[in-house]
């Protein structure tokens, strides 16, 4: 596994960037601007520069940038051994780049799909060997989450989880094995939470800051369901929700219009500057 590459460069590429650099891959993460990429450096730099501070390992920013190349366009991970793919929950701009990426890369290039809900079998009917094809949920921030759920598709090849497995030690993870189902074990639940909590408000029960302030204080819970959905992004929850709808053809998770209101506003939460909460940017 001498390069990996990282497609989609948005807040969980560049913790999956971040994280492969830290633990000594070579990475080439790639998008479709170089402002993005731009955008992306200057985001890691930060979040080394933080981690002493947030209780994380002490970083060498110039260190972990240096083993990140960064490249307009999918064809630039041609030579990775492990493509890990990243970008948004939405399923025509996944299937958009899984062909790039089938395209682009030798056939015996492994590819991970970071997703938080799409069932990974779906994915995999784009490629033509989908026996390469695997899951992985990364949870954000990537480099401080030590569990991931790995979801092997019909067809993926023992050989193909054996590598994954063997990437994701290197990387500092633990791995839980779930079956493949549309949300896995982690955002069926989640997301159902998430959705129920945005009912909540948009119904004028509670504010974001009482829901929160509820799952806080009676729960124990570290983050409040609103905040969780502000650090994710309310544009990917919504996404989420909408393939578990699609999939199970469930009311129980007929997404919340709050959550489509403020994806149509561009308030997706931490990284857009306001979500159910307003940040500093």
């Amino acid at each position: 596994m001498s390069l990996i590459g990282v497609v989609g460069a948005g807040v969980m590429g560049v913790g999956v960037a971040q994280n492969l650099a830290q633990c000594g891959y070579e990475v080439v993460l790639v998008d479709k601007d170089e402002e993005t990429l731009a955008a992306a450096r200057a985001t890691i730099t930060r979040n080394c520069r933080l981690s002493a501070l947030m209780g994380g390992p002490a970083l060498d920013a110039d260190e972990i940038l240096a083993r990140i190349t960064t490249a307009v366009g999918v064809p630039a991970v041609a030579k990775a051994s492990v493509v890990i793919e990243n970008v948004t929950e939405n399923w025509e701009v996944k299937r958009q780049v899984h062909r790039e990426i089938d395209e682009a890369c030798a056939p015996d290039t492994v590819v991970i799909v970071n997703t938080s809900a799409i069932p990974i079998t779906r994915i995999a009917s784009l490629s033509s060997r989908p026996d390469r094809t695997v899951g992985v949920h990364f949870m954000n921030p990537v480099p401080a989450k030590p569990v991931v759920e790995l979801i092997p598709g019909v067809h993926t090849s023992p050989e193909t989880v054996r590598r994954t497995r063997e990437l994701l030690t290197g990387m500092g993870k633990k791995a839980v094995e779930v079956k493949d189902s549309a949300g896995f074990v982690s955002n069926r639940v989640l997301m159902l939470t998430v959705n129920e909590a945005a009912y909540l408000v948009y119904e004028g029960v509670a504010s974001a800051a009482d829901v929160d302030e509820v799952f806080r204080g009676c729960f124990g819970h570290p983050m409040g369901p609103l905040e969780t959905a502000d650090l994710i992004g309310v544009d990917t929850i919504l996404y989420s929700v909408e393939v578990l709808y699609e999939h199970y053809a469930d009311s129980k998770y007929r997404p919340c219009p709050l959550l489509k209101q403020m994806t149509d506003a561009g308030h997706h939460g931490r990284k857009s500057g306001r979500g159910f909460y307003t940040y500093d940017s």
